[in-house]
C-alpha cells in the first residue's frame, strides 16, 4: 500500500523534459492551500528524480508567492550550474499560467572531512512518555504527523517565549528520507500563535532548509521520532522569522529558517 505522503509528492512527466506535474492532495490541505511543507517536499522529490542530479540535497529555498489552488500544478526544474561537488537548481511552480512559487536548491556530494556539531539537542523525555497532541480539525495536514509537545504546545495560552519543542514522526510510520525531512521542517505552527495563545491569519512567505544529514544517517534513523525545536527572534511590521532544528539522537539532521506573514487578530 502506498503511503499517503508518497501519494502527495507524486509527479508525472509532461511534454517538456524539465517540467513535471503535481497534484494537490486533500490529506495535506492547510488553512489556505496545501501545507507548505508538502509543496517543498514535492520540489525536492522532483529534483531527486532527475537523471542529471548530483548527490543529495544540501539546501532548499521555496518562496511562496501565492496559494496553490486545489488541482494540478506544474514544477519547472532547471540545473543552472554543475560543479565537481555541488549542483545548483532554479525552481518555478506555476498553475493556470500564473507563478505560485519560486525557489532554488543546492545538491552535492558528501565528502569525508573534519566535522563537529556545536549546538546540542534540547532536553526532552522519551517520546513514549509524552502525550500525543492534535490540532483543530480543519488543519488536515497535521493529522499525518504524530506530534508530542515537550514545550510550547498549542494549548490556548499566550507565552512570552516563542519556543516549541516536540517529538515528531509521520503517521502512519514511514522511513525517514529527504522529502519527509523537508516536510518536517515546516511542521511548526506559526510562532505568533504561541505568543498570542490563539489562531490568527499567518502564512509562510519563504522557507529555507539546510540538510546536514547524509542518506546513510536518515536510513539509520528509520521510522523513529525526530526531536524538533523552533523559535522566533523578532515579531513586527506584519512579519516574523522562525529558526528550527531537527535531531535524531545527537545527530543534527537539518536546520530551517522561515519568514512568516501575520495579521493581528480582529
Amino acid at each position: 500500500m502506498t503511503h499517503v505522503f508518497d501519494e502527495a509528492i507524486a509527479l508525472t512527466p509532461t511534454a517538456s523534459d524539465h517540467v513535471v506535474r503535481a497534484q494537490t492532495h486533500p490529506a495535506y490541505n492547510n488553512m489556505v492551500g496545501p501545507f507548505g511543507g508538502i509543496t517543498a517536499a514535492t520540489v525536492l522529490n522532483g529534483i531527486q528524480q532527475r537523471p542529471d542530479v548530483l548527490g543529495d540535497p544540501l539546501a532548499l529555498t521555496i518562496n511562496y508567492a501565492a496559494p496553490i489552488a486545489e488541482g494540478q500544478w506544474d514544477l519547472d526544474l532547471r540545473p543552472v550550474r554543475t560543479n565537481r561537488t555541488n549542483q545548483h537548481w532554479v525552481v518555478t511552480i506555476s498553475q493556470s499560467g500564473q507563478v505560485a512559487a519560486t525557489g532554488t536548491a543546492v545538491f552535492g556530494v558528501a565528502r569525508d572531512t573534519w566535522s563537529d556539531t556545536e549546538p546540542t539537542p534540547p532536553a526532552a523525555p522519551p517520546a513514549e512518555e509524552v502525550e500525543v497532541s492534535e490540532y483543530v480539525d480543519f488543519i488536515a495536514w497535521a493529522k499525518n504527523y504524530d506530534k508530542r509537545f515537550v514545550a510550547g504546545g498549542m494549548d490556548g495560552r499566550n507565552d512570552a517565549d516563542s519556543t516549541s519543542t516536540l517529538w515528531l514522526r509521520d503517521r502512519p510510520e514511514r522511513p525517514l528520507d529527504f522529502p519527509a525531512l523537508t516536510a518536517m521542517t515546516d511542521v511548526f505552527y506559526p510562532r505568533v500563535f504561541l505568543r498570542h495563545g490563539t489562531y490568527m491569519p499567518a502564512g509562510t512567505i519563504t522557507l529555507t532548509t539546510y540538510f546536514h544529514a547524509t542518506a546513510q544517517e536518515l536510513e539509520a534513523h528509520g521510522t523513529g521520532h525526530v526531536l524538533a525545536t523552533a523559535r522566533a527572534a523578532r515579531f513586527g511590521h506584519g512579519h516574523f522569522d522562525q529558526y528550527g532544528q531537527l535531531w535524531s539522537g545527537e545527530v543534527l539532521l537539518a536546520t530551517t529558517h522561515q519568514l512568516v506573514y501575520f495579521k493581528d487578530p480582529a
